[in-house]
């Protein structure tokens, strides 16, 4: 019994049929790995040859980004040259929520650095539920030199955050000229729509007067810089530029000193009054009693201004309809505001040259 079991259990192994088996196995696996290696060679050669280009190309696009160049925004003048609406240099506070992480805290250590007001940080929030998380939302628009000087000492606390520099509008005679220069304010997605999507781009965009009139004008041609960068996106140098377009100045009929004149003459009064040369019919002056300051909108008035101004019963009114962006009210108003300039054929938009404008 024993000797059977045994002659059985020796029987069962066949050593041929196993090395048989041993060689289809191998033969196989051989065949596999060969197929996954054509396989794996056909695949690098179609990266390394037939799709170089294209892998070039994005890696190019990678390693070079288009940054944005904002052009000066026209510069308006009255008939003597004097200046009545000019660009000073300034700084933001950008937000790209992306590569910030957690907001709420970001914002939190960031108000122990720079000053934020409730208003400030409600309206960044606002702006970044309606915006796309790789795009930069302003946090603050205004920031101090010592306020620039402090977040250049703690930047690297505060990833995806930068300190942008831009050319702020200012209108140096204030109400003086409020309501024939009209004012810029910042630019939102109302702008975008009527302009394109360029106009994102703009910081600012005209809202009332000769600033809204003129805008396209006046704001000029963007233009690019070619940046490149490294793999954490930092910027090491610029390869190329296609350098931005200066916006139109405009010179008005206007003169500074008659228009000051005008409104000394009302004194206390309420009213408006317009001068104009009978020889040429060119306005001289134009003047629209109580007046407000522009400089307030140009980046968002505050609460506690706007209220002071709405308090005024003889502004109410005007600036509600300023504010809700409405055009000019009569056919008169527009034809005050159109003798104001003149020759529009003397200038091509984004030219960045002077044009005279008076009638």
């Amino acid at each position: 019994m024993f000797g059977r079991g045994r002659g059985r259990r020796h029987r069962l192994r066949n050593p041929a049929a196993e090395a048989a088996q041993f060689r289809v196995r191998a033969l196989v696996g051989f065949g596999l790995v060969a197929l996954a290696f054509l396989g794996l060679s056909a695949w690098y050669f179609k990266l390394q040859v037939v799709d170089h280009d294209e892998y070039a190309r994005r890696s190019e696009a990678n390693r070079i980004k288009p940054r944005p160049v904002v052009p000066a925004r026209g510069l308006i003048y009255d008939r003597k040259g004097r200046l009545l609406a000019d660009n000073v240099p300034a700084y933001r506070l950008d937000v790209t929520p992306e590569d910030a992480g957690d907001i709420d805290r970001l914002v939190a250590e960031l108000s122990k650095v720079i000053e934020l007001s409730p208003q400030e940080v409600e309206r960044f929030h606002r702006e970044r539920r309606a915006t796309r998380s790789f795009r930069a939302v302003t946090l603050k628009q205004r920031l101090t030199d010592e306020e620039v000087a402090r977040l250049s000492v703690d930047r690297w606390r505060f990833p995806g955050v930068e300190v942008v520099p831009y050319l702020n509008r200012r209108y140096p005679y204030a109400e003086l000229f409020a309501h024939v220069i009209g004012y810029v304010g910042r630019t939102d997605e109302q702008d975008v729509r009527r302009y394109g999507r360029d106009q994102v781009l703009f910081p600012h965009t005209g809202r009332t007067g000769l600033e809204r009139y003129y805008d396209e004008q006046l704001r000029g041609r963007i233009g690019y810089e070619q940046v490149e960068t490294n793999v954490e996106g930092r910027a090491l140098r610029t390869i190329g530029l296609v350098p931005a377009k200066a916006g139109t100045d405009l010179r008005l009929s206007i003169d500074l000193d008659l228009q000051r004149a005008m409104v000394l003459a009302f004194g206390e009064m309420h009213g408006s009054a317009v001068a104009v040369d009978p020889r040429t019919g060119e306005v001289l002056g134009m003047v629209s009693l109580p007046g407000f300051d522009p400089n307030l909108f140009v980046n968002g008035i505050s609460h506690a201004d706007y209220r002071r101004l709405m308090d005024d019963p003889a502004l109410a009114e005007r600036l509600r309809r300023n504010l809700a962006l409405e055009p000019l009210g009569t056919e008169d108003e527009v034809r005050k505001f159109e003798a104001l300039l003149e020759g529009e054929s003397e200038w091509t938009a984004g030219s960045g040259k002077q044009a005279s404008c008076s009638s």
